[in-house]
């Protein structure tokens, strides 16, 4: 199985507290660590330099006018970079916790690197949570990405975890400027400017508590339902003009499959909520090659804006039901 982890010498390059993630690997922690400790315990100390890079000519080195990301530790090249380029280190990107972690806001949860080195992240848990329905219980993190990647911005946001499954869920695009914060490049990383975009994030979570509650009061019918599936992952072979079962795509009949039996199934039975979050649970949990790929597409690729969707969606339908 190839691994988005980051393996050097043997050891995954991620630390966690609590149970052992989906693939086994990674340093065993407590959870009371400040965000340097993690960052020593996940392999992540470490610095990227920036080279001039050069292409051979004739013999001679010539100049690109670009510039090599190299990792100090084993001199690995992360990416080519334009000569504008303001790497992030890991060190600021942990930094940036130390004041919620010291609050007693926050606390460390999982660190690591994927593609060899080129996604560093960090996830604190927020010590804020919500009850649903009677025991679906939603809790709140943080999650900082340090790309050292061309073309990829650090991304910091608040990302809702549903605790039955361990499905990401997500806010809205309409919500985009309360939950997230992007930074591209171009500019030195200001964390505290970052701070102040973000605000508090219990204001946020409450927010999304009355999304998820509302959810939960309305219901969908077989019809809906299946064009709410068909919106998500449509069918391009055929017709979505035929509402049917049989002409669902294959991740929207995993989601039809999975929408009694999901964990958490039981929550707001046959509403919206359990609409959202089998598709939440498929892509999660069952798309992809491996989980590592999962992970990398659910936070930072192509599922994370099809949960977007998913939302914006199920709200759609939900005010229409």
């Amino acid at each position: 199985m190839a691994h988005e982890l980051e393996i050097k010498n043997g050891v995954a390059q991620m630390a966690y507290a609590g149970e052992l993630p989906w693939h086994g690997l990674g340093t065993k922690v407590s959870n009371d660590l400040t965000p340097g400790q993690m960052m020593d315990a996940a392999g992540l100390n470490w610095e990227v330099e920036e080279l001039q890079s050069f292409v051979r000519f004739n013999g001679q080195e010539v100049a690109t006018g670009q510039k090599s990301l190299v990792r100090k530790t084993d001199g690995k090249l992360l990416t080519n970079v334009g000569a504008n380029w303001n790497p992030v280190q890991n060190a600021t990107a942990f930094e940036f916790f130390n004041d919620y972690v010291m609050a007693g806001d926050m606390e460390m949860h999982t660190a690591g690197s994927l593609k060899g080195g080129q996604v560093v992240w960090a996830l604190a848990k927020v010590k804020e949570s919500f009850d649903l329905f009677g025991g679906d219980q939603v809790d709140s993190y943080l999650l900082f990405s340090n790309p050292h990647q061309y073309g990829k911005s650090i991304d910091i946001r608040f990302t809702p975890i549903r605790v039955v499954c361990n499905n990401t869920l997500t806010f809205s695009l309409s919500q985009k400027a309360e939950r997230s914060v992007k930074v591209g490049h171009r500019t030195a990383f200001d964390a505290e400017s970052v701070k102040t975009t973000l605000g508090i994030a219990h204001e946020k979570f409450a927010k999304y508590k009355e999304m998820a509650q509302f959810l939960g009061t309305k219901r969908f019918s077989m019809d809906n339902l299946i064009s709410y599936y068909n919106d998500i992952f449509p069918n391009t072979s055929r017709s979505n003009e035929n509402k049917t079962v049989d002409n669902l795509s294959r991740n929207a009949k995993l989601c039809m499959d999975v929408i009694d039996s999901q964990p958490g199934a039981e929550y707001a039975e046959g509403t919206w909520w359990q609409a959202f979050n089998s598709v939440t649970y498929v892509t999660d949990h069952i798309q992809g090659r491996n989980a590592e790929n999962r992970l990398h597409s659910q936070w930072f690729g192509g599922n994370q804006l099809r949960k977007i969707k998913a939302a914006e969606k199920a709200v759609e339908y939900a005010v229409a039901a």
